[in-house]
């Protein structure tokens, strides 16, 4: 279906006069009728200059020939959502954004779209809207928020929420909070680090779906508005074409989006997001192959959380074009895929220069022999655990300790607070998963509080929910079974030794099956009451290793 559908011949008539009634005129409804979805509003600071975005990208399509119509998206700001429950509201949004998409987009009759999120649910959800209507798709995020600084040095949300922690330990005090909350986001834009959002964005490009710039050129700067408006010349010319998304989206664009992913070391989110944006576009990629491409994936960025650089510098350095081209010196993408340039990603990437070695690692001198990303498997996690490896202290890549059990974000953070954790300890935090929170919970605040509070090379934390991409530290999010379905971290019991092994993928509790199985029977799950949308989600939603999609009843 095009807008011949809604424009063209006799009975047609009456659509006509709709688009009469938006003021169409005769020369504009003779044109390709261009979709874009604004992701615009004004609560999310990443996305408060998408307006100007979309200013842009209307002038481009017009300029080529099209005619550009807006449309909405929403968005939820993960820091404003954080530590309550309103983060039960972030991850399910991502399914929201794209039904709303397809209905939007199936609904008008468009023959292509230009898609502009910014935030960490906005893109994946596009990105999985995008491959179900499969019409050519551009996408053009809002970008990424400068650093801040303080003291000199620079500073990103994942500081803030760290000092708070500090404030807490009596290392930090209020007055130096207060200076820190003035100025570590000093601009609109997805936060400076790479966390989920810019990862997303910096994927978007990897996997061909997003223009040169698009992860890393920061909002603020001019160089984003050539960029919206060059997405808009872009999508006439994949229309002209007939690019379409699931010419780029294919097997091997998501492997080397996986590898750009372990090269950058990326949030461990890109766990859930790249499998249910694949599982749109007809590919399954079952999560285990994460460690095979990470073991053959040199580490070649340390970006906030997991050093100090930021976006900004990764711009500088030559940007994710940069970053594959040090991969594609040992051979290790896949150069002959499609991307909305027209070009394939050899013809791409093949003058990118590395500008920054600091910044950007060269292939022979890495951070790390293999990819930021891992996956742990063991009788705590039979399916899978994800921690970012790159963001861990070496003397945390094993560990054994006393586990602190607790049922809920909330009691762990009091927990943490009140300084009842000690060094050593693993706190297990459960019945967060994607149908146990329901809606999965990032937990940047108590990873937050244990790094703040100077134990982030002493405590880890393992959860069935997820992790903020500005989490670092031995934390170990999606375990799968989730509590919530009887997996085992529900039999976990205080005091019970966790053993983490990250070189090994391993992570157990050290208990007898005999044990294991004696717990289960005795188990009764834990079931928080919620009602509208979270009770609609929770009967729907699949475990965190299948990258929490929603089950067709009947089907799946």
């Amino acid at each position: 279906m095009n807008s011949d559908a809604v424009l063209r011949g006799l009975q047609q008539a009456p659509h006509r006069s709709l688009f009469n009634a938006l003021g169409f005129t005769e020369e504009e409804k003779k044109k390709p009728l261009i979709g874009i979805i604004s992701s615009f509003n004004e609560i999310v600071p990443g996305h408060m200059n998408i307006d100007k975005i979309t200013e842009a990208v209307k002038l481009g399509v017009a300029e080529a020939g099209g005619m550009p119509v807006v449309m909405p998206a929403i968005a939820v700001c993960d820091g404003i959502a954080m530590g309550h429950t309103g983060m039960k509201y972030s991850l399910v949004t991502r399914d929201l954004i794209a039904d709303s998409t397809e209905c939007l987009a199936r609904a008008h009759g468009f023959d292509a779209l230009v898609m502009i999120p910014n935030c960490d649910k906005n893109v994946p959800g596009l990105l999985m809207a995008a491959a179900r209507v499969n019409i050519p798709t551009v996408f053009v995020s809002g970008g990424p928020m400068l650093a801040g600084r303080v003291d000199g040095r620079k500073r990103s949300l994942s500081s803030m929420f760290e000092a708070v922690g500090s404030v807490s330990a009596g290392t930090m005090t209020e007055e130096k909070l207060a200076e820190y909350e003035e100025k570590v986001c000093p601009t609109c834009g997805s936060c400076s680090g790479m966390y989920t959002a810019n990862s997303m964005n910096c994927l978007t490009e990897a996997i061909g779906m997003g223009l040169r710039g698009n992860g890393t050129i920061p909002a603020v700067y001019s160089a984003r508005i050539r960029l919206a408006k060059t997405a808009g010349y872009k999508v006439m010319e994949m229309l002209e074409k007939n690019i379409r998304p699931r010419d780029i989206m294919t097997e091997d664009a998501f492997m080397n989006a996986l590898t750009v992913d372990m090269a950058l070391g990326c949030s461990t989110n890109t766990m859930l997001h790249l499998p249910a944006i694949a599982h749109e576009a007809g590919i399954e990629i079952n999560m285990e192959i994460a460690n095979e491409v990470s073991d053959r994936t040199p580490n070649l960025c340390h970006l906030a959380p997991a050093g100090p650089t930021y976006m900004e510098d990764l711009n500088e350095a030559g940007g994710v074009y940069a970053v594959m081209n040090e991969l594609n010196k040992k051979g290790l993408l896949k150069t002959e895929c499609m991307t909305v340039t027209g070009n394939t990603v050899g013809e791409n990437i093949k003058d990118a220069v590395n500008k920054d070695p600091e910044v950007i690692r060269p292939i022979d001198d890495p951070f790390m022999p293999n990819g930021g990303i891992a996956v742990l498997k063991g009788n705590l996690a039979p399916d899978t655990g994800i921690v970012k490896r790159s963001a861990v202290v070496p003397e945390m890549m094993v560990h054994e300790g006393p586990a602190r059990v607790f049922d809920c974000e909330e009691d762990a953070i009091a927990a943490i607070l009140g300084g009842k954790i000690k060094e050593g300890d693993v706190v297990v935090i459960r019945y967060e998963g994607p149908k146990g929170g329901p809606g999965m919970r990032e937990m940047l605040n108590p990873t937050s509080a244990i790094a703040g509070m100077g134990l982030g090379a002493s405590v880890a934390l393992i959860t069935d929910g997820r992790f903020s991409g500005a989490s670092r530290g031995a934390s170990i999010g999606h375990v799968s079974p989730e509590a919530a379905v009887g997996g085992p971290i529900a039999f976990v019991h205080e005091g019970d030794i966790i053993s983490i092994d990250i070189p090994a993928n391993k992570l157990d509790v050290k208990i007898s099956d005999e044990e294991m199985a004696k717990r289960k029977a005795e188990w009764k799950p834990v079931t928080k009451e919620v009602t509208g949308y979270l009770a609609r989600y929770r009967e729907l939603v699949t475990s965190g290793n299948t990258g929490a999609i929603l089950k067709i009843p009947g089907k799946d």
